[in-house]
Order: structure tokens, then C-alpha cells, then sequence
């Protein structure tokens, strides 16, 4: 194996472990913690929030210093940070200990999406499908946060689920080090010598023509809208996913590792839609997915209230389908859009936004479900998903890309 296609492994390894790491705590709370520390569901999710808060704000920063240190480095560190305070997790002994342990391993995972998927973007001939196949395995951590936690749960109690992929990460960081360290130690060195000979040398700067400023103008109001509101739709989807098991697969799921695989199996299923959504990203273009998928989602939404059973399994596998499928759309748009020497820190600003109203909407699930429960729920995501169809459909065919301007 080719060390690019080793790189490109570890960075998907890396986007299944940023998001595993951020939702063991989801199916800890939903299944055990709620019983082992006597708070109800709706209260512990809120413990939960100092995480994500870290997870979008320190996006910005992330992508920053990953601009003007090292991409390669904060990868590295991404992976000793996550492995270290995951592992911290597994010793909480109160809930003001997780709050404090999530923090830290929600502002070490907020390293991956800034830096990690400009890499991929990077190294990609095929944009579309890189960032496809990245967010399979990054869907696919979200699924394996409920099924390991759940096995976990089952087989060696709750503080192993924190442990085991804290060891893991740091087994991974290593092998990123070793991997990468060329890169990690001579690179800077380059930008800084680059930097210094910045004024005496010319440079080829990328621009966008005067015909499309409008068009990229539009484009950027959208993002920042489906970006806000589609982070909202998925954080209800996939932390609420092992409590809305629980509540509706009566008869078909009754243990914490049945409730995982549950989760598991229509992650895993509603993951492969990015491959598809990959390949037409490349031929169809943005505009007809973002239509597809956030009409798809307002429907099975509208579907879900009241469902029980294998009806509800098979319209939650759907709407993930439509989450799921949604998430590399608006990557695609920025990859393509923003100049290359700036695109780790226009990532972080999108990943900003988009996790900060994660943690928002942690606190909303709890209190929407302790009042009137997840049926409402879904009829909320359903009127946030039409809002989605409807900027879509405001977006231009054909996406803008920079243009390099002749050298002076």
C-alpha cells in the first residue's frame, strides 16, 4: 500500500473515532447512566453540551493554525488528544467530571472536520467520492457509538466504552507520527521560509471572475443557512437514535447490544447513500442532491409520528438515509469554491457554526422529549427540512471555482 493510500486510511479511520468519541456518551446516558446516577434523560443530556460546544468553537482555531503550522501536526494531535481524554471519561465519577471530560475531547475532535477533510479534499482526483468515502466512515462511527457502547455495556460495563477507543486513538496517533513525520516536521519549515520571501517573490493568486461574485455571494448565504440547519436535523437524528430505539423497537429491540446493533445496522445502511450521493455530486451536481435528500428527510419525518415496531425501523433507516446523504454536499461546495491556501480555515468557520448549534440543540431534544415526546420532534425536523428543500432550490447549477490569475 502506497503511502498516500495509508494517509487517506488513517484520515478515515480518524473521521469514524471523531465521531464515535462524541456520541458513547449518547447510549451511556440513554441506557445505564440514567439509572447508575439517578438523573432523568432529559436532564443528563445536558452534560453533554460543554462537548459540542468545544466541538464547533474550536473548529476556527483548528483550521487556523493547521493554515499557518502544520496540517499533518494537528492530525497527530488530534488523535493523542481524543485517545487521552476519552480514556479520562472512563474514570468520571460525577456528572460535573464527564461534563469536564467531554469538553476536552470535544475541542481535540473539533481538529478533524477543519483539518482532516481539507486533506482528503487534497488528495483527492475525485472530490466527490474522497469526501464520500470519508463521511461513510465517519457515519459509520456514529452507528458504532451505540453498538460498542451497547456490547460494552453488556459485556464490561459503561467506562470500558471510553476506554477502549481512548487506547485506540492513541495506538492510531502513533502510527500517524510515524507515517506523516516528514511532513509534520519539514512543511512548516517551508511555509515559514515561503512566508519570508513573500514580498520579493511573485506569487499566483487565485481569484474569482467579476461574472460570478453574485453567484458565489448567493452560494456563501446558503451554506451558512443549510449548514446551521442541517446540523440540527443530524444531531437529533444521531444522538437521539439509541433513546428512540429504546422507546419504539418494542418486541424487536430490548438489550443495550440489540438497541446498538439496531443503530449500528441503519448507520451502516444509510451510510452507503453517500457513495451514491458521491458519484453525483461529480455528475449531477450539488443543487439535484441537497433537493433529493432534504425532501427525502421531510418525508419520512412527516411518516414517523406514532410508528412502532418494524415500521418505525424501516422509516428511521430512511430519514438517516437522508441525514446521512446530506452531510458531504455542502463540503463539496466549500472544496470547490475556496482557494486552496485557505481552505483548512474557511472548513473551520463552516464546522464553527455547524457544531455550535450541536451543542444548541442538546438542551431543545431534552426538552421537546420530556414535554411531549419524540413525535414533535419529528415534526419539527420535518418543517426544518422543507426550509433546507427550499434554499437548495435557490442554488445555481453550476458551481464557481477560483481562477488563477498570471503571475505579475
Amino acid at each position: 500500500m502506497t503511502k498516500a493510500k495509508l494517509h487517506f486510511l488513517l484520515l478515515n479511520l480518524g473521521h469514524f473515532l471523531d465521531h464515535l468519541v462524541m456520541l458513547v456518551f449518547a447510549t451511556v446516558a440513554a441506557l445505564v447512566l440514567r439509572f447508575d446516577w439517578g438523573i432523568p434523560y432529559s436532564e443528563l443530556i445536558a452534560y453533554a453540551t460543554p462537548g459540542f460546544i468545544a466541538f464547533g468553537i474550536f473548529s476556527l482555531p483548528a483550521g487556523w493554525l493547521a493554515d499557518r503550522w502544520s496540517r499533518e501536526g494537528m492530525m497527530a494531535i488530534f488523535f493523542l488528544g481524543i485517545g487521552v481524554f476519552s480514556i479520562a471519561c472512563a474514570f468520571a465519577r460525577t456528572p460535573i467530571e464527564m461534563a469536564i471530560g467531554l469538553f476536552f475531547v470535544g475541542m481535540f475532535a473539533a481538529i478533524y472536520h477543519p483539518v482532516g477533510l481539507t486533506l482528503v479534499v487534497e488528495g483527492a482526483k475525485r472530490t466527490g467520492m474522497a469526501l464520500a468515502l470519508n463521511g461513510i466512515w465517519g457515519n459509520l462511527g456514529v452507528g458504532g457509538a451505540a453498538l460498542l457502547t451497547g456490547l460494552m455495556i453488556d459485556s464490561a460495563g459503561w467506562r470500558s466504552a471510553f476506554f477502549w477507543p481512548g487506547i485506540t486513538s492513541l495506538v492510531l496517533g502513533a502510527a500517524y507520527i510515524m507515517l506523516m513525520w516528514p511532513e509534520i516536521v519539514h512543511l512548516p519549515k517551508q511555509k515559514r521560509a515561503a512566508a519570508r520571501a513573500a514580498p520579493t517573490t511573485q506569487k499566483r493568486k487565485t481569484y474569482l471572475p467579476q461574472t460570478d461574485r453574485e453567484i458565489y455571494l448567493r452560494i456563501t448565504l446558503i451554506i451558512l443557512f443549510t449548514a446551521g440547519i442541517s446540523a440540527f436535523v443530524f444531531q437529533s437524528v444521531t444522538f437521539a437514535l439509541p433513546k428512540i430505539f429504546e422507546e419504539r423497537l418494542t418486541g424487536i429491540a430490548e438489550t443495550a447490544t440489540m438497541i446498538g446493533w439496531a443503530t449500528f445496522i441503519v448507520a451502516g445502511v444509510a451510510s452507503l447513500a453517500q457513495l451514491a450521493v458521491g458519484h453525483l455530486l461529480d455528475t449531477a451536481g450539488p443543487r439535484t442532491m441537497f433537493l433529493f435528500v432534504s425532501a427525502l428527510q421531510c418525508v419520512c419525518f412527516l411518516l414517523m409520528p406514532g410508528l412502532t415496531g418494524w415500521w418505525a425501523l424501516i422509516v428511521a433507516l430512511f430519514f438517516v438515509t437522508g441525514s446521512f446523504g446530506q452531510l458531504p454536499i455542502n463540503d463539496y461546495i466549500i472544496g470547490k469554491t475556496a482557494t486552496p491556501e485557505l481552505r483548512a480555515s474557511i472548513y473551520g468557520a463552516r464546522f464553527v457554526l455547524t457544531f455550535t448549534v450541536l451543542a444548541i440543540s442538546l438542551p431543545f431534544i431534552g426538552w421537546v422529549h420530556a414535554n411531549w415526546g419524540f413525535d414533535m420532534l419529528f415534526r419539527i425536523l420535518a418543517l426544518i427540512s422543507a426550509s433546507v428543500f427550499i434554499a437548495a432550490s435557490l442554488l445555481p447549477k453550476r458551481v464557481p471555482e477560483p481562477a488563477t490569475a498570471p503571475a505579475e
